[in-house]
């Protein structure tokens, strides 16, 4: 009996020792989650009249347990890098089907579809029309590797000041050859629909009546046509046009390009003083862009930023939480897939409810990158292996020993 009693012993050393060493082997694997050994009491209970002296029958394994405490977020400065603040896991996907993780390292392939080192696929929310995101659907991450489309200039605001001791020029208007035919000129910059860029001018010249100012405009020295009034009042507001805008005539600008027709927003002119000066220029529309970098909020909302300056939300990431993390099933790759015992995966988005943050450029190190609970453990499930085999060795002796008494 005290064999039996002391190879169960051996056995749930031996166990001990395996899952020890599985944590010391991953303390560098990102998003690993350590496991423990839990181990019940072995007892014969067959007969119905047992004695309250009876001894056990040694030890079995019960459980591995997984442990799902965070590990330290680590700051990598890579923008597909991310790391889990919080509860929650990744998704991915491969041919066979979701799977689940911490481990937030991904790359992008020549397809541009986001995916980790084993091919899986990273889940998002889609982007809707209207601004938000499909929080009942998933679809693969894909940065676009297209150019943002341009957007022609079709108004430009004007925030500036026209001097009100001005005097109307004394020559006919003809800026491109005199520039004594115009008191000032203000030059902004300006798209066409297919990005190309073109050189505005406004030119103003002070009308002979009191408080008016005429208005001019030109693409690459080309007239849009007849010039328009701008009237302050006599504390040096615009009064007309009533709604501040000047709308010039459509002008062809380049070959494959729509017309342009630009209205200059007026709106903020005043006529103080005796000084010129512009505050804002600010022209609408943007040239075309390329793909520049990849920004991921706190909420995991993937943005594709452009050279042009503007963004587009290419998803959001989809988070999945379980009832029984501990019921999950472990698959290689820092893998879990989920299983009756784990319930069905419960999808988020970051920040919402009990779903932790994302945080981009950083990723979770194992749970067990501390080497000195593990140490301890081994040391532990060593004694307890030894202890054990001692037992046998005496049990051996003792054995030996009656034999040699029938002798």
């Amino acid at each position: 009996m005290p064999f039996n009693i002391a190879l169960s012993g051996l056995n749930a050393a031996s166990k001990d020792l395996e899952v020890t060493a599985n944590n010391i082997a991953n303390t560098a694997t990102t998003g690993f989650k350590g496991s423990r050994t839990q181990f019940a009491e072995l007892f014969n209970a067959a007969g119905p009249n047992l004695s309250s002296s009876q001894t056990g029958s040694g030890v079995r394994l019960t459980n591995v347990a997984q442990q799902f405490t965070a590990g330290s977020v680590e700051t990598t400065n890579n923008s597909l890098d991310f790391a889990i603040s919080g509860d929650g896991f990744f998704t991915v996907r491969d041919g066979k089907g979701f799977s689940y993780t911490r481990a937030g390292a991904f790359q992008k392939d020549q397809n541009g579809f986001v995916m980790n080192a084993n091919g899986q696929r990273l889940q998002v929310f889609p982007p809707v029309a209207n601004g938000g995101f499909d929080n009942s659907t998933l679809t693969d991450l894909q940065l676009l590797t297209a150019q943002n489309a341009a957007k022609a200039t079709g108004t430009v605001q004007m925030s500036l000041n026209l001097p009100s001791d001005a005097t109307p020029p004394a020559t006919a208007f003809d800026p491109l050859n005199d520039p004594a035919s115009y008191n000032q000129a203000t030059p902004f910059t300006a798209y066409d629909s297919l990005g190309a860029t073109h050189n505005g001018v406004v030119y103003f010249v002070k009308d002979a009546a009191a408080n008016v100012w005429n208005a001019s405009l030109y693409i690459d020295g080309t007239s849009t046509g007849a010039s328009q009034q701008l009237t302050f009042n006599s504390s040096g507001a615009l009064v007309a046009p009533a709604n501040g805008k000047l709308s010039f005539p459509a002008v062809s600008v380049s070959p494959g390009a729509d017309p342009m027709q630009l209205s200059l927003d007026m709106s903020k002119a005043t006529q103080f003083g005796n000084a010129y000066a512009a505050s804002a220029i600010n022209p609408d529309g943007y040239p075309t862009g390329i793909l520049s970098s990849i920004d991921v909020s706190r909420e995991g909302v993937v943005q594709a930023k452009y050279s042009n300056g503007q963004t587009t939300a290419l998803g959001q990431l989809a988070l999945a939480q379980f009832s029984n993390e501990q019921g999950l099933r472990q698959l290689d790759n820092t893998n879990w897939a989920a299983s009756y015992d784990s319930g069905a995966p419960v999808m988020g988005a970051a920040g919402n409810g009990t779903f932790g943050s994302v945080q981009a450029g950083a990723l979770e190190a194992s749970n067990t990158a501390d080497l000195t609970a593990q140490l301890v453990n081994m040391i532990k499930a060593q004694r307890n292996y030894q202890a054990n085999a001692q037992v046998i060795s005496t049990d051996n002796q003792l054995t030996q020993t009656i034999i040699n008494i029938r002798n």
